[in-house]
């Protein structure tokens, strides 16, 4: 039997009450303060409120996640949701009342979505937008497509410096353009005479679709480009053989299976056209029978004397439904064409 008087060994790893069950070591620190580790965790240590809430993301992740989607969430809905509200709200206040517009409207004056199609025929504007971008787009993927197909899927000399120099162009300013276009379309021909009458495409739909057409070409010959290099050439080849030519295998096979980048060339394209300003100001006198876009039908509510902020500001709400309603179907055709896709692959 030991003497109870006998000092006991810090480093002893059994109790000195007699219990002979062994005492983990770690609790205790040979000076006999506590040890930095307990239970096989790190003990608490003097951190500041960084220190510590790096070291609780270490620990839960999920948490770091959490938040940093939270905070991706609140700035998306500030910068992107709020302006339309401000715009919502300067649509329902009545016309000399928006000084005093906080954070909700000083008034309710709905029948500004109505007067918009009354002061001028805004419509006209919005029909005028809508073909000039579907024409736009519908130009772009064909040419993109037969570009995309030989950039991507054809060996040829100079391919890729020629690719390059798509590219570069497509970070031309528009302006730079402006001047030899305009000389251009407003030069008479004299075979246009019996379709234009003065033998020039000013004031025209052909003065706005081949401009912008060109522009937002680059960018949809080189989406396409990347999808139609990753279809297989075994598919085509199988098409091949069951006697379709190229141009069919594009159509049939390729496109098809390249859904989800036509699909977005398309949306890019059409959305940038249908908001395109510059080229749409200055290449019609901004009257509706003259194909004037949607934007000159918004400025058409300055007057000399006045402005009508408020229907500005519904014409713009009204203006952006045809654009988000084809967002949300373009993102059903994305998610289908993807899972068509990998069935036919």
């Amino acid at each position: 039997m030991s003497d109870p008087n006998e000092p006991t060994d810090p480093n002893d790893a059994r109790g000195t009450d007699g219990d002979d069950r062994p005492r983990d070591p770690t609790l205790r620190r040979p000076d006999g303060g506590r040890n930095v580790l307990k239970e096989g965790r790190d003990a608490e240590l003097d951190r500041g409120p960084l220190q510590q809430w790096a070291a609780d993301s270490i620990e839960n992740p999920e948490r770091v996640y959490r938040a940093l989607f939270y905070v991706a969430a609140i700035f998306f809905l500030f910068t992107t949701l709020f302006p339309f509200y401000w715009l919502l709200m300067v649509a329902l206040t009545p016309e000399g009342q928006l000084q005093d517009i906080i954070f909700t409207p000083n008034g309710f004056n709905p029948g500004a979505f109505i007067e918009v199609f009354e002061v001028i025929p805004f419509h006209v504007y919005m029909f005028n937008s809508f073909v000039i971008a579907l024409a736009s787009t519908a130009v772009v993927l064909v040419v993109a497509s037969l570009a995309g197909y030989a950039f991507g899927r054809l060996e040829f000399t100079g391919r890729t410096p020629l690719m390059l120099l798509v590219l570069v162009i497509s970070f031309f300013p528009p302006a730079a353009f402006f001047i030899p276009l305009n000389d251009l379309f407003n030069t008479s021909f004299f075979f246009l005479e019996p379709i234009t009458g003065d033998g020039t495409l000013y004031n025209t739909p052909f003065a706005l679709v081949t401009p912008l057409s060109a522009i937002f070409m680059p960018l949809a010959i080189f989406i396409l480009t990347t999808f139609y290099g990753q279809i297989p050439d075994g598919l085509e080849d199988a098409a091949r053989v069951e006697g379709t030519t190229r141009l069919g295998a594009l159509f049939r096979v390729i496109i098809p299976l390249s859904a989800p980048g036509v699909a977005t060339a398309g949306v890019l394209t059409f959305i940038a056209v249908y908001n395109e300003f510059f080229f749409s100001f200055l290449m019609t006198d901004g009257q509706p029978e003259n194909w004037a876009p949607i934007l000159d039908g918004i400025l058409a509510y300055q007057g000399q004397y006045e402005v009508l902020y408020h229907l500005m500001a519904a014409a713009s709400i009204i203006g952006v439904i045809p654009v988000a309603i084809l967002v949300v179907i373009a993102q059903e055709k994305i998610v289908s064409g993807l899972t068509a896709g990998a069935l036919k692959e």
